[in-house]
C-alpha cells in the first residue's frame, strides 16, 4: 500500500496540474501555541469545496496534506546554480 508521501510524489510527477499548493501563511486566520489548557492550533480560511472534501464520506474524499518544505530547499529551488546532486 502506498504511503501518503508515495501518493504525493506520484501526483507531482504524473499529474502536477491537478495538485494545488498554497502556503499556509496565506490562509492563516488565527493561531495559538500550546499551553496547559489546550493544544496548539491554526485556523485556516479555505475554499468551501475543500471543506466539503474533508467532511464528506470517506470513500469520496480527496487527500489533503500539510507539507513542510525546509527554507534551505526553497532557497535552492530559486537558485540559478545547479549542484551536482540536483542533476538528473
Amino acid at each position: 500500500m502506498a504511503t501518503d508521501m508515495d501518493t504525493l510524489m506520484f501526483a507531482l510527477e504524473k499529474y502536477p496540474e491537478r495538485v494545488s499548493a498554497i502556503p499556509v501563511e496565506r490562509l492563516l486566520m488565527d493561531s495559538a501555541r500550546k499551553n496547559a489548557k489546550r493544544p496548539a492550533y491554526v485556523k485556516l480560511a479555505v475554499p468551501d469545496e475543500l471543506v466539503k472534501a474533508l467532511r464528506g464520506s470517506a470513500e469520496r474524499n480527496d487527500m489533503v496534506l500539510l507539507v513542510s518544505v525546509p527554507r534551505e530547499i526553497e532557497t535552492r529551488a530559486n537558485s540559478r546554480i545547479v549542484l551536482p546532486n540536483e542533476v538528473r
